[in-house]
């Protein structure tokens, strides 16, 4: 839990909130909180909470901040280097004998939830729902009064709502029948994850066959309404995974589909991206700190920038002595990739470096609750839709794109035509190479990066390639998306292992029925 902060907005909403009349925080709660035996101060912290004013909150709030001072029956709170009487404020002398309040890690736990409890009256909406929400994951029976003050007052609807489910919460350990079933009917409509483990820890204990009975009705209701968040977070995170495969993909549909290379090193030109970003990053925490929220808008030309300048140097240096011998190809990309791995290592280290996510990637949007949608997976979903439209655009809108068709379809016609065939090579793998770049810049975004962090996607993303189609985007894209999502869901019912398993087995299965991918190059057969 975060540090604790002022409450001045706290004891704002407790004048403009409160409903009921309050009672006065006293000399005996205050001894009572501050020394003595552990369950006896946590006892008189439930109960200063459940009748605070703000002098409670205020002295509640100086044993969170260790700043409460004891001398035989005398208690006080510093506060701006002054020591202050709990009760009236007023500044007093503070003995040499004065002695710090002990709170142990058993006590800062209630103080900490006592606090929560307090948010429930701050005048801003979004730290009472905070408050609600953490008060749901950790219902406590001492806190109904507070509880109920508060639903009293709450004047947000959807507030009120959730308020209703934690007092539904606290209710279910009532010895009175008729509230427990209150609460089942109450928590059925619940979606809340904290809810169904409430309603499971009842049912064990519970002895009364119809309150049982309507507690498993509830139960019963709420997987029901967390089965569709969890497969809707199948869904997106399928997406995700797909996103990142497409842009993975989306390079070798480059090189390997219009070039026909195997280019076994694509995976450390994507780890050479990753390292670009991280070297951006290094750059602007110590040269720019003031604009380090916009370090990736500048690292994503560097990741491009770097992967294709070394793509364009293992063509001109490697490749362009090996077209159409694609073993040879195949093995001297290999050996490549694993001088790129040690170059890493011997300038980085053997260790994954940490790239951290600008603020407006960070945090997520909530939709259900136990489905959040995390901002940097959107993005990298939007990124990856924007590099898509933009190779799109680049192959089949511009004089470079045209060339490169011409070049990938009939080589010995594009150079009679005047094409420069060995510069439209380097270009070509130059920008497969930097594609492949950008994916390990969206890769540095939601993992570590390592020397090893190509291997992992590497033979995804030649299975996209090849069952998609080879030389065609659209094919890529369906076949990214929808090995991503099927991928998801058999790990929800197999297990990560399996289900990779499953997936290659599937793949193998469809290109012995379809060996041309999902969609096949048009044009005329020679044996037609």
């Amino acid at each position: 839990m975060s540090a604790p902060r002022p409450l001045l907005a706290l004891l704002l909403g407790f004048a403009m909130c409160w409903p009921l009349a309050v009672h006065a925080l006293t000399l005996e709660q205050v001894r009572a909180m501050a020394s003595g035996e552990t369950d006896a101060r946590i006892e008189a912290l439930n109960q200063a909470v459940s009748t605070a004013d703000d002098k409670t909150a205020a002295f509640i709030d100086a044993l969170a901040n260790d700043a409460v001072k004891i001398a035989g029956d005398k208690v006080w709170i510093i506060k701006d280097g002054q020591a202050r009487d709990p009760l009236t404020g007023a500044a007093s002398a503070l003995p040499d004998d004065a002695q710090d309040a002990v709170v142990n890690n058993r006590m800062r736990g209630e103080i900490d939830s006592a606090q929560a409890a307090l948010k429930l009256f701050a005048k801003d909406d979004a730290v009472r729902a905070a408050a609600v929400d953490a008060m749901l994951k950790e219902s406590d029976a001492a806190k109904l009064p507070l509880i109920e003050k508060a639903y009293q007052a709450e004047a947000v609807a959807a507030i009120k709502l959730q308020l209703g489910l934690v007092r539904a919460a606290v209710l279910l350990s009532s010895t009175d029948k008729a509230r427990r079933l209150e609460a089942a009917q109450l928590l059925a409509g619940s979606g809340n994850p904290s809810t169904k483990t409430a309603l499971l820890e009842r049912l064990k204990t519970e002895t009364d066959a119809e309150v049982k009975a309507a507690l498993a009705a509830s139960l019963r209701q709420v997987e029901a309404s967390l089965a569709w968040g969890d497969r809707l977070a199948a869904v997106f995170s399928g997406f995700s995974l797909g996103s990142i495969l497409l842009l993975v993909a989306l390079g070798l549909a480059i090189t390997y589909g219009l070039m026909g290379v195997i280019n076994m090193a694509h995976g450390e030109l994507m780890m050479i991206g990753a390292y670009a970003t991280y070297v951006v990053q290094g750059l602007f925490q110590k040269w720019l700190p003031g604009y380090f929220d916009w370090y990736l808008v500048a690292a994503v030309p560097c990741a491009f920038a770097a992967s294709a300048l070394m793509g364009a140097a293992l063509e001109r240096g490697v490749i362009r002595f090996l077209y159409g011998r694609p073993l040879e190809t195949l093995l001297a990309t290999w050996g490549i990739s694993l001088m790129l791995q040690q170059l890493v290592r011997s300038v980085f280290g053997a260790q994954n470096v940490g790239v951290e996510n600008p603020r407006w990637m960070s945090g997520g949007v909530q939709l259900m609750a136990n489905l959040q949608l995390p901002w940097n997976r959107i993005i990298i979903i939007g990124f990856a839709l924007a590099v898509l439209l933009g190779m799109a655009w680049l192959i089949g809108r511009t004089r470079l794109g045209l060339f490169v068709r011409g070049v990938t379809q009939n080589r010995p016609i594009a150079a009679c035509m005047g094409v420069n065939t060995a510069r439209i090579d380097t270009y070509a793998f130059a920008l497969g190479s930097g594609i492949a770049g950008l994916a390990g810049c969206a890769l540095s975004q939601i993992g570590n990066v390592g020397p090893d962090l190509g291997q992992g996607y590497i033979v995804d993303s030649f299975m996209v390639v090849v069952l998609g189609g080879v030389g065609q985007l659209a094919g890529t894209v369906y076949a990214a998306i929808g090995l991503g999502v099927l991928n998801k869901f058999l790990e929800g019912l197999t297990g990560a292992v399996l289900a990779k398993i499953a997936v290659l087995v599937l793949i193998i299965v469809f290109i012995q029925k379809r060996p041309q991918g999902l969609f096949a190059i048009k044009g005329r057969s020679a044996e037609a």
